[in-house]
């Protein structure tokens, strides 16, 4: 039971809440300042990753401006607002974000009123990258629009209300979420939801494309008149009617997005009260493992592996992808994206054998961070490193857990595609290609491992990354796509060549030389970063301890 719903009496009193919101945002400064102060590197990154948002805000609010008095400029603000509010709802599940004063299961035992607590929520989570980059959109959005003294009225009113509701949604979707994403079986389910809205935005993708190419942003016009009277866009739709000489409409869609946000921070008040109060029954005890898996012994994979170090990491290793939530997550993310991109493509006829390049690409990108799945546990693992050789070890046999899956989904995928388009003789040289891709990514993942570890916290399953280390993650990221890009570029070249110079009969060659690359630069990749982490690991362990 919660003291949320505990009575106030002379023997408990509880604690005032009239300064509980500049408590909070004391709190989540406070977090953000000591978290930049434990490293520069951690300082470098953040500062980076600000710029970088800064800079692509500062280019998106330009060009709203520049759309300003175009006919179109409605349709597109509207789309774009609408866009934006689905991503407050959905990516903070499922994407690096938030940080622990926005967990409301920290809060339980505190003696605190839901309301207050939700305006101290609502208040603090505006502080950050993230609703600094939605200011500049929304900003951007009613300059475009906004026409005359009522334009502005209504613009004025617009960017708050925009503001408030996308992170209520935000708030309201993962707190609802919170139980659900915390238990056994609903972690596994928000796995097929990651699924579902990571397929559901290629399919986006795919239809604004087609929209594009049946008639311009004019086409785009019957969405945005849908669109413009949903709540996530309806006060940038009140600015547009305002601004044409239709007030009416424009109050109309003004109180359908003041009416929503009451709603949202209405259903979020009662999910954080249930959540606080309600018994949980995540904590039941695990069920016992069954005499068929305890006697399995060295049978099936483990059978095939070598013993020693090898075979057990890569054991290891496969067991994350099939039990941890979080690493089956980002797989079957990877693997359901990595094939939906190529096959569309190809089934709309405007694709090539060489999209299926991506899904080496998508599969590569878990060998990113690989001491951060470990979590606290990596300590065990540390004492086990003693020298370059140890970790070499370590990392050749997650590398080699990683290409068990990767190459024959690689494979599969470039010979459907390939069948698919009716392009057989492209195929050799998309197969070279996407395992040169898998070796660079595979150099470029373990040297990241080693030099941007960070933590994924194990509680709050809608976080990935602990506080305080979102830039690190993301520099980790960029850097090594820029990175693999430049490795992989002799391969790319020369598949270029041979297209270019009509030698299409001897792409043939392209598959063991792309094979032959790529083990080159993943042992070379691989030797670096064990250097890296053999000199590295107190850093390493304190990084990814943090969650």
């Amino acid at each position: 039971m919660s003291v949320l719903d505990t009575p106030v009496t002379a023997a408990a009193p509880a604690a005032p809440t009239s300064g509980l919101t500049p408590v909070f945002v004391r709190l989540k400064l406070s977090l953000l300042r000591n978290g930049l102060r434990q490293s520069a590197g951690r300082r470098a990154a953040f500062i980076v990753s600000l710029v970088l948002t800064l800079l692509v805000a500062a280019g998106q609010v330009l060009g709203l401006v520049l759309l300003r008095g175009d006919e179109h400029a409605g349709t597109v603000v509207v789309l774009l607002t609408g866009v934006v509010a689905l991503g407050w709802a959905v990516l903070p599940l499922f994407f690096p974000s938030g940080d622990d004063t926005l967990d409301p299961t920290r809060l339980a035992m505190l003696p605190l009123r839901p309301q207050p607590l939700v305006r101290a929520l609502l208040v603090s989570s505006m502080i950050g990258v993230g609703p600094l980059f939605t200011l500049c959109l929304v900003t951007g959005s009613v300059l475009a629009l906004a026409q005359g003294a009522v334009g502005v009225v209504f613009a004025v009113l617009a960017v708050p209300l925009t503001m408030l509701l996308c992170v209520a949604l935000s708030r309201a979707v993962a707190t609802a979420n919170v139980r659900l994403l915390n238990s056994r079986k609903g972690r596994d389910l928000a796995v097929l939801s990651g699924l579902v809205i990571a397929v559901g935005i290629q399919f986006v993708n795919f239809g604004a494309q087609r929209l594009g190419q049946s008639g311009g942003l004019s086409a785009l016009e019957p969405a945005a008149g849908v669109v413009r009277w949903l709540p996530g866009a309806s006060a940038i739709g009140a600015v547009d009617s305002a601004s044409d000489g239709s007030p009416g409409i424009a109050v109309l869609q003004l109180l359908i997005t003041a009416a929503a946000l009451a709603a949202l921070l209405w259903t979020w008040q009662r999910s954080l009260v249930k959540l606080m109060t309600a018994p949980d029954g995540s904590t039941l005890a695990a069920a016992e493992p069954s005499r068929k898996e305890s006697s399995a012994g060295r049978g099936g994979l483990a059978g095939l592996l070598p013993e020693g170090r090898t075979g057990t990491v890569v054991q290891r290793s496969l067991r994350y992808v099939a039990r941890d939530p979080k690493t089956k997550a980002g797989w079957v993310t990877a693997l359901a994206i990595g094939a939906i991109v190529p096959l569309l493509n190809a089934f709309q006829g405007t694709g090539s054998v060489y999209f299926a390049c991506f899904a080496a690409g998508m599969l590569g990108m878990q060998m990113y961070n690989q001491f951060g799945q470990d979590t606290s546990a990596f300590w065990m693992v540390a004492l086990t490193i003693s020298s370059p050789r140890d970790a070499y070890v370590e990392l050749r046999a997650r590398a080699l857990a990683l290409l068990l899956i990767t190459l024959p989904y690689t494979l599969v995928v470039c010979a459907v595609t390939a069948a698919v388009i009716g392009d057989w003789e492209t195929l050799p040289g998309a197969l070279g290609l996407s395992f040169a891709l898998l070796g660079a990514m595979v150099s470029t993942g373990a040297v990241a491992s080693a030099l941007f570890a960070y933590s994924i916290p194990q509680e709050g399953a809608f976080k990935n990354v602990a506080p305080g280390q979102g830039g690190l993650a993301w520099i980790s990221i960029l850097g090594g796509m820029v990175a693999t890009s430049l490795l992989a570029s002799p391969v790319i070249a020369m598949t270029i060549w041979l297209h270019l110079a009509d030698h299409h009969g001897a792409l043939w060659l392209m598959v063991p030389g792309g094979v032959a690359y790529g083990a080159f630069i993943g042992w070379a990749g691989l030797k670096l970063a064990a250097t890296r982490t053999a000199n590295r690991l107190p850093e390493i362990l304190t990084a990814v301890s943090k969650g």
